[in-house]
């Protein structure tokens, strides 16, 4: 019997076979003349002939766009060449073995492709790899895929996870890069943790009932128990280091939304929650297990924990009940109160097709922007406007996958009002693949 082929490599998730460079790309509408710079995003992109056991393993492969006064300069698309991907020879440590393929970001003057079970791969502004980056020796274990730089301090906030203590390590590093800050992170677990918050006086760590279990053989060793509870950390980012772990209703996080203090100085945490059902049904899609379903995302809904570390006591509340995943907010308000966040809208709960959302989370409205019948969008990018003073006065960046047309689109959306026709469209050279996460990377001013 034939096996089906698996879903992270079909559809609008099917790799591309090659690296291209593409100039003067076909601009419909007008770009804003403030973008300038590069929107680069990541994502999994497994070479021919190669079939991952589970989405994540697939190789690293970066997708660019160059924006400069109104044009678009040029589309490129590169491997990141680590020793993960087939035909590059194995020289450094397992440390460095990397598929880079979750993330990348601008930090003190380098471009770092990051995956969480290892070091950053530094890559140049044309993608070109540079090679493994360990901060001047100063980082000798694994770095999160989702690292959060504050907006005030300019600090990079980021931590290492371990199936094995210690378990939780936790690292800041000031704006020109070097490390400052390396913690053990006392009470937490051997859990499944890609992604972590900040507020301005707090970091906050995840420990899920996704836990490390030799018995999970998709490459990603990881599996829901019910007896382990799910527990949020609150450690203080000055002072005494001592984390308040806060046990709170059984779910699990992919990814943060954002976290910040309220008025009453209780810590606000938001983000897509998956219970036990939606989180199983995710994993057979992201390992091809039979009974997947038609998309990555089966279920998880946008979720508010309020923790109080001078009582101990945690609530937490529904905000939405439809499927999203991929949050992202303006970068401004990272650590800090926020009224907007925008995410990908997974076909399910009352929808058809893939939407782009934007949350008003003061309001509990919603604005919803369909794509149309074999489309899908990324995960949605802000880049505020030249002088805007309201937390949404921007633009939105985000790839479109188009199977029907065998093409993609850059998209510039009005951050204000989604349902708005695009600004600007860019035609890009090749359908570029569904994929992971990404940023916009200013020029320096």
């Amino acid at each position: 019997m034939t096996e089906l082929a698996k879903p992270y490599l079909t559809g609008h998730f099917t790799p591309v076979a090659d690296e291209i460079t593409a100039r003067e790309l076909t601009v419909h509408g007008t770009l804003p003349p403030e973008l300038n710079g590069r929107y680069f995003r990541n994502g999994h992109n497994p070479k021919p002939g190669i079939t991952p056991s589970h989405w994540f393993r697939g190789e690293g492969m970066i997708h660019g766009v160059r924006l400069s006064d109104g044009r678009a300069e040029w589309y490129r698309n590169r491997w990141v060449r680590t020793p993960f991907l087939d035909g590059v020879p194995f020289t450094g440590t397992e440390l460095e073995v990397s598929a880079a393929a979750t993330n990348i970001v601008f930090h003190g003057g380098r471009y770092l492709a990051l995956q969480e079970a290892n070091l950053p791969w530094e890559v140049s502004a044309e993608l070109d790899t540079i090679g493994p980056y360990d901060f001047g020796g100063k980082l000798t274990s694994a770095m999160t895929a989702h690292p959060k730089e504050d907006p005030v301090t300019g600090e990079l906030h980021f931590f290492s996870y371990s199936p094995f203590p210690p378990y939780l390590t936790y690292h800041v590093a000031a704006p020109s890069g070097d490390i400052i800050r390396s913690e053990v992170v006392d009470g937490s677990g051997p859990s499944l943790m890609h992604d972590f918050a900040i507020t301005d006086r707090h970091a906050v760590f995840l420990n899920s009932p996704v836990v490390f279990d030799h018995s999970e053989h998709s490459g990603i060793p990881y599996r829901w128990h019910d007896d382990v509870p799910f527990r949020i950390g609150v450690l203080p980012r000055t002072g005494p280091a001592r984390v308040t772990w806060f046990e709170v209703e059984q779910g699990a996080l992919l990814h943060v939304t954002n976290s910040y203090v309220d008025q009453q100085g209780r810590v606000v945490l938001e983000g897509p929650r998956y219970d036990r059902a939606s989180w199983e049904n995710s994993w057979k899609w992201w390992v091809g297990a039979p009974g997947y379903g038609t998309s990555p995302d089966a279920g998880s809904t946008f979720h508010r924990w309020i923790l109080d570390p001078a009582t101990g006591k945690a609530t937490d509340e529904p905000l939405d009940g439809l499927a999203t995943e991929f949050p992202s907010i303006n970068d401004a308000h990272t650590g800090l109160a926020n009224r907007y966040s925008y995410a990908i809208a997974f076909p399910g709960a009352g929808l058809s097709g893939y939407h782009t959302i934007k949350f008003d989370t003061a309001t509990g409205r919603q604005q919803l922007l369909s794509h149309g019948e074999h489309r899908m969008p990324g995960e949605a990018v802000f880049v505020p406007a030249l002088g805007g003073t309201a937390e949404d006065d921007g633009y939105l960046l985000t790839i479109v996958s188009d199977l029907k047309a065998d093409a993609s689109q850059l998209l510039v959306l009005d951050a204000t009002n989604i349902e708005n026709d695009p600004i600007a469209t860019v035609e890009l050279p090749r359908r570029v693949p569904a994929g992971i996460h990404g940023h916009w990377i200013e020029d320096p001013k």
